[in-house]
């Protein structure tokens, strides 16, 4: 397959562009580098591009005959949805309405999209399915819901197939440490606690220990980055097998706590770690978790890596080989 991995220069657009590569696939990336990293991608695969420049995405799709797209390109924060809603709508939708045009108008009809648990918000039932209620409750959740109900009209109005991915808690790196995590800011769990470990934070913030959980905070489903990415590889297959549009959530099935998971990096890379405890943030639910049952059946989907202390593994191989002048990370104490 030759594949159009659009956002491919961020944390899980590059580790998908790598596992094509692997796979013996084509992959051409094409990321604004707001927040990807050029040195993520392979020079001669990479383009500088915008999508909100249609002539510059018109040319890309001339260039070259694609069998499909995977959608990374968008922003993320939730909390910076809240303050600049604009920014979610502009690039999350309308940007990625200059993307299906360009597809159509080149006849490719396949797209993987990235979106997200956020589209539930705060949750009816747990564990979450395909049919729990969609009651996001940011403009970054309401933003990746939009383009959902979207490409149901376009697969009406032209035939564009799709399959949306629903992550629940990203996370890891890959096996080889080659690729990992490097957000700015950072704002994910076990990279900040590893960041705590290695010494580059104090300390690690806990929001809120008094939710009715085991031990008072907060549970998330965490599923490995290259999980993700096998689910991504397994769903355009299924498109170019004719399989019908299909949205499916993706997670382990399994919630950590907070907690657990601090405990798990103290274990993992044998160092102190200091946390401070805080107010609840609003709008945290007390649990997220996936039922990722439908991917399981229908694309055969079987996460490799579910366990967290894997996961922190692998993270924290990729953080300290970031910094491999730094001895005191080997583990501080």
């Amino acid at each position: 397959m030759r594949i159009l991995v659009v956002g491919g220069a961020g944390y899980i657009g590059s580790h998908m562009t790598r596992m094509l590569l692997e796979e013996g696939h084509e992959a051409i990336v094409i990321d604004n580098l707001s927040s990807g990293h050029r040195d993520a991608v392979p020079a001669k695969l990479f383009f500088k591009a915008d999508l909100c420049h249609r002539v510059l995405l018109d040319t890309i799709f001339s260039r070259s005959r694609f069998d499909g797209v995977m959608h990374f390109g968008s922003s993320i924060q939730v909390g910076e949805s809240m303050t600049d809603p604009g920014k979610y709508y502009w690039n999350n939708v309308a940007n990625t309405l200059n993307l299906l045009d360009a597809m159509l108008k080149r006849g490719v009809t396949r797209l993987i999209f990235s979106s997200t648990a956020a589209i539930f918000g705060e949750p009816r039932y747990v564990p979450i399915d395909e049919t729990h209620p969609k009651l996001a409750a940011s403009p970054y959740g309401r933003s990746k819901w939009m383009v959902e109900q979207i490409l149901e009209d376009y697969e009406r109005a032209h035939g564009l197939r799709h399959v949306c991915l629903r992550y629940f808690n990203a996370a890891g790196a890959h096996p080889s440490g080659v690729l990992g995590e490097r957000h700015h800011p950072e704002t994910h769990l076990i990279p900040l606690v590893l960041q705590a470990a290695a010494g580059k934070l104090p300390s690690i913030r806990v929001f809120g220990t008094d939710y009715d959980t085991p031990d008072g905070t907060c549970i998330r489903d965490y599923v490995h980055v290259t999980d993700l990415c096998q689910a991504h590889l397994l769903a355009m297959e299924h498109l170019m097998a004719d399989g019908p549009s299909r949205a499916y959530n993706l997670g382990n099935g399994n919630g950590f706590s907070v907690k657990e998971v601090i405990d798990t990096a103290r274990r993992v890379t044998s160092c102190d770690i200091r946390v401070e405890e805080g107010e609840r943030r609003p709008g945290d639910p007390a649990r997220l978790v996936a039922d990722s049952t439908l991917a399981r059946r229908q694309l055969g989907w079987h996460p490799r890596y579910p366990g967290l202390d894997t996961i922190v593994h692998h993270a924290w191989a990729w953080e300290c080989g970031r910094h491999a002048d730094r001895p005191q990370m080997a583990g501080r104490r």
